[in-house]
């Protein structure tokens, strides 16, 4: 039954992962390894995200719900594509954000869900854990940790010189590039202990 329960599942996120691959909604960078864990017996993945660079409008509470992306890369992005960005008319915050890569996997067992934990150590990658532990179904969730985010922007008046700009796109740029070379090292792992 619950052998059962883990094969619907993970049907239902093989699905949804392959539509959002077809029609472009999928992060590059993880196509390969999500496809990969897939194709495994045990495992799943559920939504994830590379890693990106994201220009979001904060209110002044600073609520999560209310946050939307001005703009959004998953790949290293030029500071005047950012100055660009910031120019454009605006209302509250505006933050410069790079974020880590987020993974969800699904294991079908407490000892499938320690190999990837295991997995995930030996990358380097320092924040994880199972999320939901039922029988037949462990949740984990795997998070880089590269990442930076300051104001760039408040209302009208941009809040960073163009120069300081550049330095700081840079800087996201080269997270981001570690981020991936960690992601990389992630799927290189699993591809060789789940096989």
């Amino acid at each position: 039954m619950l052998e059962k329960r883990f094969e619907m599942v993970k049907e239902h996120h093989k699905k949804t992962f392959e539509d959002a691959a077809i029609n472009g909604k999928m992060d590059p960078q993880l196509v390969s390894l999500c496809r990969f864990i897939a194709s495994t017996k045990q495992f799943f993945t559920s939504s994830s995200c590379s890693g990106r660079i994201v220009l979001l409008k904060v209110n002044a509470e600073e609520s999560k719900q209310e946050s939307a992306f001005h703009r959004k890369w998953h790949s290293t992005v030029s500071a005047d594509e950012v100055w660009n960005a910031l120019e454009e008319k605006t209302k509250d915050e505006l933050w410069l954000k790079q974020e880590p890569l987020i993974l969800h996997i699904g294991a079908e067992s407490i000892e499938g869900a320690k190999k990837i934990l295991e997995i995930m150590r030996k990358c380097g990658i320092k924040r994880g854990g199972i999320m939901v532990a039922k029988k037949g179904k462990f949740l984990l969730e795997i998070v880089g940790t590269q990442r930076m985010s300051l104001p760039v922007k408040k209302d009208d008046k941009i809040l960073i010189s163009r120069g300081h700009l550049e330095f700081v796109v840079g800087k996201a740029n080269r997270k981001l590039e570690k981020n991936y070379g960690t992601l990389g090292k992630f799927e290189e792992a699993c591809r060789k202990k789940l096989s």
